[in-house]
C-alpha cells in the first residue's frame, strides 16, 4: 500500500489504483464527473471570418456553442467534412479553414442549433 503526497491511498490490494482525491478505484472514480463544469455559451452560435495571426489565411470561426468537448468536436468534424476543408477545435471554438460562413450557418441551423453571422 502506497500513499500520495497529499496523503490519500493511490493503491490498494484489493482495487488496484486508486483515486487520491476521492479514494475509489480508479473505474468508479468520481472527480472527473463532479469536476466538469457546464459549457460555456448562450446558445447562440456566431459564425464569423478571421484572418488575424494566421498570415492573411482565412479561418472561419464558431463560437458560442454550449456543448460538450465531445459533441463539440463531433460537430466540428461534420462542419469540415461538409466544407471540405482542414480546421481545429480548441478552447470551445470551432475553426474551419477558409471562408464558409454561409454554408455553415446553413449547416447549423440544419443540425437544431441557432446560427447567426457575426462581424462585417
Amino acid at each position: 500500500m502506497k500513499s500520495s503526497p497529499k496523503g490519500g491511498l493511490v493503491y490498494s490490494t484489493d482495487g488496484g489504483r486508486m483515486c487520491p482525491e476521492c479514494r475509489q478505484t480508479l473505474a468508479e472514480c468520481i472527480c472527473k464527473t463532479v469536476a466538469a463544469k457546464p459549457p460555456a455559451g448562450d446558445g447562440v452560435a456566431r459564425v464569423s471570418r478571421e484572418t488575424k495571426g494566421r498570415g492573411g489565411k482565412s479561418v472561419t470561426v464558431v463560437k458560442g456553442l454550449a456543448l460538450d468537448p465531445l459533441a463539440l468536436a463531433s460537430l466540428g468534424k461534420q462542419l469540415r467534412t461538409l466544407c471540405g476543408s482542414g480546421g481545429t477545435v480548441k478552447d470551445g471554438v470551432i475553426e474551419v479553414q477558409g471562408d464558409h460562413g454561409e454554408r455553415i450557418v446553413e449547416a447549423l441551423n440544419k443540425y437544431g442549433h441557432k446560427a447567426k453571422r457575426a462581424g462585417g
